[in-house]
């Protein structure tokens, strides 16, 4: 069902990135919404005071079922539509969030956050694929500090932590009836065969009559990328891992590890648990615990400003390197201050401590957050995109439940010790990024399949050269011809170009991703 709310042009495309950054508000809303109630002590009663185990499942099995509707999401995704994916996703976050605000035991909870999960990892797979906003990064801050306010409201009994949970259901209710007005993605009409509804589309988004040029090349090449695909078959999980002349089980295990790395450098320790760390840890009160949190949460937002106007003209692969680097550097300074406890200088070192989570989540908001998110779409060839960034999330919600769960169990057993993983993990992630990564920043789609299909030289040493003459030579042609080797490249990983200007895929430049 669609209704024509929106005029043409400019109001739809604002609609359409309202709409899709609503719906992350809701996914950031309910990443931070927890930190702030696992310590309340009516919530602690209700749930009979977990011990860490069972409260690092209770938290975790959200992602659990993000995961799992990840996996549902691209099963039965295409049936349904981008639009009625986002209505299948904002169901399932309802019925969850009603669940959670009237559980009064721990099966209860975990059954209404594993479906609250389901609609985010639906969510997840189907909004940046519509349009490529990401969560803006100040929406855990909303959740945490609302958290905050909640805890000293004491009538009536249990508001504190239900009320929280269940203005989730607000941001739901508002993306369903924006949704309404919303026009389906023009590919996904196209590659239904409804070509007049598709072509109808971008007129309203472009505001441009049926014949102009940019309809025109964009429509001719959805329709090339479509008529590939056809071509050479749809890609089938079985050949995943199968060599092809572009590497495309190389790049899927690349896509793959770029997210892990996004989970494992500990980023769901700060995010959940850091009024638990500071006060089990560092020692500080309840109180004070939860407002440092907040300002915590807070450097978070003051990073993402970096990558919203460097990631570009820096790369990727620079964030990823002096990201993980300072990230392992702010885990190691944590695990040392934090060893001196039981000494006569542990109050000075603890204290100190506390500036490193600052510096964390600082260096995490400018570089690991949000690479991996553009990253993974950039890297993978068209004829493997679906099916490999489904690998790519799946990667996230899998590790981001891991560390979840096992986190409670590492603040309260390993104490500080428990630092050092994570200290290990991000530095073993720079040599990682160094080696195998390469850059993906300001090249064109048919570029990026050249340096894997090239054997003459190294994947990252090829895209590290072919940017650098892009940079120097500006962003006007494309550095890879029309040779019958980079044509059967661009077949065999079904990347499209332009024949009309003699650019490979119309001279475009990789972006976060595909835009509506």
């Amino acid at each position: 069902m669609y209704f024509n709310l929106y005029k043409p042009g400019r109001q739809t495309r604002w609609a359409i990135t309202f709409a899709c950054q609503l719906a992350f508000v809701l996914f950031g809303y309910d990443q931070g919404v927890f930190s702030g109630i696992i310590g309340n002590e009516h919530f602690l009663d209700v749930m009979n005071h977990p011990n860490d185990s069972l409260m690092g499942i209770i938290v975790s099995i959200y992602n659990l079922g993000c995961f799992t509707g990840c996996i549902l999401n691209f099963i039965i995704g295409d049936w349904l539509g981008r639009r009625r994916a986002m209505w299948f996703a904002m169901g399932w976050i309802i019925v969850g969030a009603i669940l959670q605000t009237s559980a009064y035991g721990v099966a209860h909870m975990m059954v209404g956050r594993f479906i609250t999960g389901i609609g985010t990892g639906i969510e997840t797979s189907t909004v940046p694929m519509y349009q490529s906003e990401l969560a803006p990064a100040n929406i855990r801050v909303i959740s945490y500090f609302f958290d905050y306010g909640m805890s000293f409201v004491a009538q009536p009994v249990g508001i504190a932590w239900r009320l929280p949970i269940a203005c989730q259901m607000l941001f739901a209710f508002v993306v369903v009836v924006l949704v309404f007005g919303l026009p389906e993605s023009p590919r996904y009409c196209y590659q239904k065969g409804r070509k007049e509804e598709a072509l109808q589309i971008l007129m309203k988004v472009y505001d441009r009559p049926a014949d102009d040029p940019a309809i025109r090349r964009e429509e001719a090449d959805i329709l090339e990328a479509i008529e590939l695909e056809r071509e050479h078959g749809e890609y089938k999980w079985r050949t995943i891992l199968k060599k092809d002349n572009v590497q495309t089980g190389r790049r899927v295990a690349l896509a793959y590890g770029m997210q892990f790395m996004n989970q494992m450098g500990g980023i769901n320790l700060v995010v959940y648990y850091v009024p638990e760390a500071l006060e089990s840890n560092v020692g500080l009160t309840r109180n004070l615990s939860l407002i440092i949190g907040g300002c915590i949460q807070c450097m978070f937002v003051i990073g993402s400003f970096y990558p919203v106007f460097y990631s570009d003209k820096v790369g990727r692969r620079k964030p990823m390197i002096w990201g993980s680097a300072g990230l392992g550097i702010s885990m190691m300074m944590i695990a040392i201050l934090l060893s001196f406890n039981g000494t006569s200088i542990e109050t000075a070192t603890a204290s100190a401590a506390v500036a490193f989570f600052f510096t964390y989540m600082l260096i995490f908001g400018a570089s690991v957050n949000c690479i991996p998110w553009c990253y993974v779409p950039e890297i993978l060839p068209l004829h493997a995109r679906a099916k490999g960034t489904a690998v790519g999330i799946s990667s996230n919600w899998l590790w981001n439940f891991f560390v979840v769960m096992i986190t409670p169990i590492l603040l309260n057993r390993l104490q500080w010790k428990g630092y050092l993983i994570f200290m290990v993990t991000n530095f073993l992630f720079v040599p990682l990024v160094y080696f195998c990564y390469p850059e993906t920043a300001n090249l064109t789609l048919e570029e990026i399949d050249y340096i894997f299909a090239e054997p003459d030289k190294g994947a990252v040493k090829w895209s590290l050269e072919m940017r650098k003459e892009r940079v120097k030579n500006g962003h006007r042609e494309s550095m890879v011809g029309h040779s019958s080797r980079r044509r059967q490249s661009m077949a065999g990983s079904m990347a499209h170009g332009s024949k009309d200007d003699g650019k490979v895929g119309g001279g475009r430049e990789v972006q976060h991703s595909e835009k509506v």
